[in-house]
């Protein structure tokens, strides 16, 4: 009854942290052994698992890069314009929004590994079309479909992680998804300026093929299997994740009376989420998700190129290359610091940087419009946008994600995940089609509003944002429960 109760409050019961334990002797002589022959074997299943998912997140970034490097190669070889091209870079966005509506119904319904299977083969579709492309029409097309694969990819592959992975390891490992992120964007604005865009295009095909492969080698999310009914299955997965030879009885006891309560409430729907026990939950990830777009990372990224040939640059090589190397490393930094640090103090650092990358970048075209110092213009833009790049790679990029697949409590995840994905991808969608027609405006204007948009965002976590780190997800309801309560 303790655990209906919680439940029925809105707090987020996570399954090794349900109840008191059941069965505490143990033999004391061998069981320090064997808990660590056990926790080697639990973290090796845990990290394959999570290895084989960021495949995923690379394919993401590779799709995210893609249009960065090769705008100049299609629009010359198809015979795109501007506005054409614009349609082309930000449709992405389009069909990751329609992936975003439907990825939580899909990751409920066919699992998180099917979820992510689909998602791969619709990519898969969508990189076959752009490569044999002969008119604007089938590169649409396919940056559409590949677009829905990411909207579903950016839900599930977080979930999943957060799903399997121990609590102290939580933040770092489902950082992991960013940072694989940033690879794929790096992958695309390094080798894309070395070839052609239609190898860049088969180029992205082969995560997608290593995801499928890897995805027969790990276990399927022991909490979606049990809330399917399927009790060997469920009990199969969840050993393999802790290990061939521990003792996983009471863990799945608990996993089987929470379910049942579960079960018990009646289906989320969306007018659920604004009760008061979801609604700061809410408040917090789509704020944090639409707060992340506002800032101009995707609009930026897409048109990085021809970001910097505005700023003075014979080319914009250089800067995609440089943007390419920082980013990994300073991701990984925030994937290390992610359970040191905390979540807040990332996003607090990460928000302040892109301000202050943001308004040197603005500077920089200020200057130019006016015709002052014009030799200080082309290295305060490139100084500016690899502050903002790296700043945003390590929490702004990484932080909402995570922090979206640990606030929710399960009753409501996939309906308040999918919104919030939606909301992400919105944002993206609105900053990466106006992007262009904002610069042809006011290159200033256009970075001082992105910068206007990071102080706010310092502002939004310093007042609503709650610190996660080293919490069970039911600790992080209960605590935020507490403050709607007052």
């Amino acid at each position: 009854m303790a655990i209906k109760e919680d439940i029925e409050r809105g707090i987020n019961v996570e399954e090794n942290d349900l109840a008191e334990p059941l069965v505490k002797q143990k033999d004391v002589a061998s069981g320090s052994e064997e808990s660590s022959s056990n926790g080697e074997d639990s973290l090796r299943m845990v990290l394959l698992s999570t290895a084989m998912a960021v495949y995923g997140s690379f394919e993401f970034g590779l799709c995210v890069g893609y249009s960065a490097p090769t705008q100049s190669g299609i629009r010359t070889d198809i015979g795109l314009t501007l506005a054409e091209y614009a349609v082309f870079g930000s449709v992405l966005t389009v069909g990751a929004m329609i992936g975003a509506i439907t990825s939580g119904r899909i990751a409920d319904f066919f699992g998180r590994k099917g979820a992510m299977r689909v998602s791969a083969t619709v990519c898969i579709i969508g990189w076959l079309v752009i490569y044999f492309a002969k008119d604007a029409l089938m590169l649409y097309f396919g940056r559409l479909s590949t677009g829905y694969g990411l909207g579903v990819l950016s839900y599930v592959v977080p979930v999943f992680i957060a799903e399997i992975a121990p609590k102290n390891l939580r933040g770092a490992l489902t950082t992991l998804n960013q940072l694989l992120i940033c690879a794929g964007g790096s992958t695309a604005f390094i080798i894309g300026t070395f070839v052609n865009w239609r190898i860049l295009a088969a180029i992205g095909l082969l995560p997608c093929f290593s995801l499928l492969a890897g995805l027969f080698l790990i276990p399927e999310s022991p909490r979606w299997l049990a809330r399917m009914g399927n009790q060997k299955e469920y009990e199969v997965a969840l050993q393999k994740l802790r290990g061939e030879n521990a003792d996983v009885s009471r863990e799945a006891a608990e996993i089987e009376e929470y379910i049942e309560t579960l079960q018990s409430l009646p289906k989320a729907k969306v007018q659920d989420l604004f009760q008061s026990g979801y609604i700061h939950s809410v408040i917090v990830a789509f704020g944090l998700m639409m707060l992340q777009q506002l800032g101009g990372v995707n609009a930026i990224g897409f048109y990085a190129s021809e970001t910097f040939v505005s700023a003075g640059f014979a080319s914009g090589n250089l800067g995609n290359i440089l943007i390419g190397c920082i980013q990994v490393p300073i991701t990984a930094a925030g994937a290390i610091l992610m359970d040191k640090s905390g979540r807040r103090p990332l996003l607090m650092v990460s928000a302040s940087g892109t301000f202050v990358g943001c308004f040197l970048t603005g500077i920089s075209f200020y200057l130019k419009g006016h015709e002052f110092f014009l030799e200080w213009v082309p290295s305060l833009a490139l100084s500016g946008i690899l502050v903002y790049s790296g700043s945003f790679s390590i929490g702004m990029g990484p932080v909402p994600w995570v922090m979206m697949s640990e606030i929710f409590h399960i009753n409501i995840k996939g309906i308040a995940g999918s919104l919030a994905t939606l909301i992400s991808w919105f944002g993206s969608w609105l900053m990466t089609y106006a992007f262009n027609f904002l610069m042809s405006w006011s290159p200033s204007g256009t970075f001082f509003l992105f910068s206007a948009a990071s102080a706010i965002t310092v502002l939004f976590v310093a007042r609503v944002v709650p610190e996660t780190k080293g919490k069970t997800l039911e600790e992080i309801q209960a605590s935020l429960n507490k403050k709607e309560a007052r």
